[in-house]
């Protein structure tokens, strides 16, 4: 489990988290309906933060990635924070001087080294109870990247996931398809579509355009359209997270009541 890092500067932090509360809640300066916060900073796997209210106290967790980034970028950080804590809405500028640092060649390679050696990426085994994941992709790469596909992880993931199919993890050099399709009920096309759109995603990293990173490009979709049996795939997957997400829906509602 990571550890807390307390900060020289906790002193600043506390006075940026009263400033961004009061900000949020919409209170005057000297307004005193401000509850106790405690900001740290944590060794985290990547960018993540959170927030907690616990007992009437308010717990800030941020990433150490961001142990030298100016206040107006933690101040901004604290500020999504407690708009979602709060259910207020996040303001477009806080968004986007967030966006202005976390998008920084320097801080995307300091998070993706920090998930490398702090993040455990956990799958099951790639041969699954219906499909094997390892033959597929070497059926896959020869057929239409001519083998030249470097092998990711392979796996399944550990459980079910009815509308996330599949995720390629680039710090982890991983790629999850999820178990809920490991079924005989799936058709093999359709788990082949997903592979070969996470494939794709190994082939052609993202783009950086304007500050943002862009997965789903036109280039990126007119190879994906290249899959013979792509609108068939969607169109199953469709159907699929739409029955099996309302379902389990049902369920967690029959539970609480």
């Amino acid at each position: 489990m990571s550890r807390t890092t307390p900060p020289e500067s906790s002193r600043d932090l506390d006075r940026l988290a009263v400033e961004a509360y009061r900000d949020v809640a919409r209170l005057g300066h000297d307004d005193p309906g401000v509850p106790p916060i405690e900001v740290r900073y944590f060794a985290y796997a990547g960018l993540r933060s959170t927030v907690r209210l616990r007992d009437g106290r308010i717990y800030v967790r941020l990433s150490d990635l961001f142990e030298a980034a100016p206040d107006d970028i933690i101040g901004a950080l604290v500020r999504i924070l407690l708009a979602k804590l709060l259910r207020r809405r996040v303001r477009a500028e806080w968004n986007a001087t967030y966006r202005l640092f976390a998008i920084r060649d320097d801080v995307v390679s300091a998070s993706e080294a920090a998930r490398r050696s702090r993040g455990r990426k956990r799958l099951a085994d790639p041969a699954g109870r219906v499909f094997d994941l390892d033959e597929m992709f070497d059926r896959i790469n020869a057929e239409f990247f001519a083998g030249a596909v470097e092998r990711p992880r392979l796996g399944w993931t550990l459980r079910d996931a009815w509308r996330t199919h599949g995720h390629y993890d680039p710090a982890h050099g991983s790629v999850a398809i999820s178990r809920s399709l490991d079924t005989p009920e799936t058709p093999a096309y359709v788990v082949e579509f997903v592979l070969y759109h996470e494939m794709l995603h190994v082939a052609m990293p993202a783009e950086v355009r304007n500050g943002r990173h862009m997965h789903h490009t036109a280039k990126f979709r007119r190879a994906e359209a290249q899959h013979p049996r792509m609108t068939d795939a969607v169109a199953w997957l469709e159907t699929f997270s739409r029955k099996n997400g309302t379902r389990r829906r049902r369920r967690r509602l029959t539970k609480r009541g």
